[in-house]
């Protein structure tokens, strides 16, 4: 057999008699770990913007001068 056949022979067996897969209920709280995360960390971005953001003196906050490095 060839060395790339093997290959995909050993990493089937892996992948269906090796790994411990998670439950349906294990990935359910998992992504909502995840989501709560990115929402928590946007929530922190967001409260940094506008409390650094003083539009009189043109400041810009930190993503407008971030917008406007990347948009030229």
């Amino acid at each position: 057999m060839s060395k790339f056949g093997n290959y995909v022979k050993s990493s089937y067996d892996e992948l269906v008699h090796k790994v411990s897969w998670p439950t349906f209920k294990e990935l359910q709280s998992s992504a909502v770990v995840v989501a709560v995360a990115a929402l928590i960390l946007a929530l922190i971005v967001f409260i940094m913007d506008f409390v650094f953001g003083v539009q009189d003196i043109g400041w810009k906050g930190f993503l407008g001068y971030f917008y406007q490095f990347i948009s030229g």
